[in-house]
């Protein structure tokens, strides 16, 4: 636990129907850990509950992290209890920063799509952009403006901000067609639910996938074989073999041999568990690597991803 941090809600606001934004300080007023906008944060819930949200203040700020939450219909209990228990007051434990949907900064222009609570990182990422007067776009979709979270924020910035609140509009917005007259140059941004991000990701088959990042709510599907094979991870580091039938994860598999790694979210979606590749050919069903680090195979998820090879030797 030495990279957590104990911290004190110092502030909690409703900001727009069904989304809460905390403020979070040292309690005794030291400076935070630094990030990069598009970071995330993980607060260490009751009950074992370890839930990621982005960071949506201005990066250059040390003095507070702010983080904003939806309440998820779905929830297992992490946005619930940020909702409806966490006072002003609470001190939490929380992680150090990690940034899987960096902001590319030497890009020539940014376009953002925001769905719902996904403008959390993109707000960060805007923040810098103003600060470093670099052109960019935002695409904002809520189901209403009662639903858009920082939209008093955000008017200021004019027609840089596209708006589409499914209760005005006289249909869906168009993602395709958007996409399609953007600049072949602009690297596009999307966060948000899931339809929204398989729409962005769609429209945009063609451009380099380096001009395209997604930071995915949910853990991407994946076509899995009818019968998933066994293999065996070997640990380089304690000569450790074990095997992994098909209904377990490597990181199941060791945790029950004692062995600990880092993990959070245990879908693919958080990056905790990102664990080196020595020799083997992953299997990556993860929702964080991009084409590149998938093809280079340097790096797996080892709470979800299996093994294309019989084998796979890990930095363990």
């Amino acid at each position: 636990m030495s990279d957590h941090l104990t911290l004190r809600v110092v502030d909690l606001v409703a900001e727009a129907k069904g989304a809460m934004v905390v403020e979070l300080r040292d309690p005794a007023g030291g400076e935070l850990p630094a990030f990069t906008p598009g970071a995330h944060i993980e607060l260490h819930l009751p009950e074992n509950r370890v839930r990621q949200f982005s960071l949506c203040n201005d990066s250059r700020e040390r003095d507070r992290y702010q983080v904003g939450v939806g309440l998820s219909p779905s929830s297992r209990g992490g946005s619930r209890y940020v909702h409806q228990s966490l006072r002003v007051g609470d001190l939490i434990q929380v992680s150090a920063p990690r940034n899987n949907f960096p902001l590319a900064m030497d890009a020539p222009g940014h376009v953002f799509f925001a769905g719902g609570i996904g403008i959390t990182p993109i707000l960060s990422m805007i923040h810098w952009c103003e600060a470093n007067r670099r052109p960019w776009h935002l695409y904002y979709l809520a189901r209403s403006r009662q639903r858009a979270a920082f939209l008093e924020q955000l008017k200021v910035y004019g027609e840089r901000v596209t708006l589409h609140a499914d209760d005005e509009a006289n249909g869906l917005f168009d993602v395709a067609g958007t996409v399609a007259a953007l600049a072949a140059s602009d690297h596009l941004y999307t966060c948000g639910p899931m339809p929204l991000m398989l729409a962005v990701e769609a429209a945009a088959q063609g451009r380099p996938d380096a001009n395209v990042h997604f930071e995915w709510f949910t853990p991407r599907q994946f076509d899995r074989p009818a019968n998933e094979e066994r293999f065996t991870v070997k640990l380089a580091k304690t000569g450790l073999s074990l095997e992994v039938p098909p209904d377990k994860s490597i990181l199941e598999v060791l945790e029950a041999n004692g062995v600990k790694v880092e993990n959070s979210c245990r879908e693919g979606t958080c990056a905790s568990c990102e664990t080196c590749v020595l020799s083997g050919i992953p299997d990556h069903r993860d929702s964080v690597l991009t084409a590149a680090e998938r093809q280079n195979n340097a790096t797996m998820m080892i709470c979800v991803s299996r093994a294309r090879s019989s084998t796979l030797e890990l930095d363990l």
